[in-house]
């Protein structure tokens, strides 16, 4: 697998890998349950980039990881740019995740201030339906869209029971698929200044003490990869409660 944070400003995702890399390297790899370092070489040649120059560099850069790699993971900028486009263009699956609140959908869809019901999709939803259509057009190939809730509140209230509405409404008019979200766990940000994540804890990896709600949050991301059609984690990610 390759990377390319196209974030430049913020990075989050290179962070997550410089810190994995570094973590493993303090660690001994994990030893025999030794979790995966993806490629992101080419990350800072695209970071230290002047704008007129980053569209021409992601194009050279996603040619090579797509010829050395499996799976190109892709993290884009919130902000609507060129390479940003691009990566979309070439995506045959884009995942969006989406807080639990109306402050997030209104990325997606606005609605009605008074009634709340759903008036017409945003910006974002443009953008994807146009790379959509662009690459069945260009290559007669779908690509998959499909939205994450993210940091779902343990209990079901009034707000999210209309979210809810709103969002399926909206899928079926912009043909985006709603996967099954994440709880707002504090596992998942305690793992991150180790760039891990809740499938690499193992006998010999486990940085933070165990609990069953490590369990949960396991069975939480496997039916999200399963969701996004990556059918199984591997061995490694069975915590050693046994």
């Amino acid at each position: 697998m390759a990377v390319l944070d196209l974030d430049l400003r913020q990075q989050t995702m290179g962070h997550f890998f410089a810190n994995r890399a570094a973590w493993l390297a303090a660690n001994g790899g994990g030893g025999a349950d030794a979790a995966a370092a993806p490629d992101q070489r080419r990350r800072d040649a695209l970071a230290k980039a002047p704008d007129a120059e980053q569209l021409g560099r992601f194009e050279t850069a996603f040619a090579e990881v797509s010829q050395a790699a499996d799976f190109v993971l892709i993290d884009t900028p919130g902000a609507d740019t060129a390479i940003s486009r691009a990566s979309h263009n070439r995506a045959d699956l884009i995942v969006t995740p989406m807080n639990d609140s109306f402050v997030d959908f209104d990325m997606l869809g606005v609605v009605d201030p008074v009634t709340l019901e759903l008036k017409r999709h945003s910006l974002y939803a443009e953008t994807v339906w146009a790379s959509r259509k662009q690459r069945a057009t260009a290559e007669r190939k779908q690509i998959d869209w499909v939205v994450l809730r993210n940091r779902l509140a343990p209990t079901e209230a009034r707000n999210r029971r209309r979210l809810d509405e709103r969002v399926e409404a909206l899928s079926r008019k912009v043909g985006f698929r709603v996967g099954p979200g994440l709880r707002d766990r504090v596992i998942y940000r305690e793992l991150f200044p180790f760039g891990l994540t809740v499938a690499d804890l193992s006998p010999t990896i486990r940085p933070v003490a165990m609990s069953l709600q490590h369990v949960a949050a396991r069975q939480e991301l496997r039916a999200l990869m399963s969701a996004l059609g990556f059918t199984g984690l591997d061995e490694r990610e069975r915590i050693a409660a046994e």
